[in-house]
């Protein structure tokens, strides 16, 4: 079995809102990795609301979400957290300037036994989410460590099945 026969069933997603600061660090970060990684991991953007994340996520075997946190850490933190099989939300909160976000929509996933088999959140701690402001620089500092925890991450796994 080739490596990109492997990784089909990964799927990337970068979350947040382009107009709203240090919201928009989830999105920036799939684009950097869209530009890459191969063309055999999938990697989209979600800007609406977090409900929209049940559909993006089928299909996939392994969802690695890329997002806003607002957890009292200092700006520019990443964490990785597994989701796959309970809550361990912790005093990490993602941040949506939605009605509905990410934790919100990995539970009702759960609930409905639509979630993906593995599903790994990383969250930059954020500054600010004000209207049309740019990246603070520390959440800047965060994108470029998210940007590399993620590509670590796929590339030692060589499967998925194990990241």
């Amino acid at each position: 079995m080739t490596e990109q026969v492997r990784r089909e069933a990964i799927r990337v997603i970068g979350v947040g809102n382009a107009w709203r600061g240090d919201d928009a660090v989830g999105l920036l970060a799939a684009r950097r990795l869209r530009d890459q990684l191969d063309s055999s991991i999938e990697v989209m953007e979600a800007e609406g609301d977090g409900l929209a994340l049940l559909d993006l996520m089928e299909g996939a075997n392994h969802v690695l979400l890329i997002d806003a946190i607002k957890g009292g850490g200092r700006p520019g933190t990443c964490v990785r957290l597994d989701v796959s099989t309970e809550c361990r939300w912790g005093p990490v909160v993602p941040s949506s300037t939605h009605a509905m976000g990410i934790a919100e929509s990995i539970e009702l996933a759960r609930a409905l036994d639509r979630l993906p088999k593995q599903v790994v959140v990383y969250g930059v701690e954020i500054e600010s989410v004000e209207s049309g402001a740019p990246l603070s620089p520390a959440v800047c500092d965060g994108l470029d460590l998210v940007v590399e925890m993620v590509m670590k991450d796929i590339e030692r796994t060589g499967c998925t099945n194990c990241i």
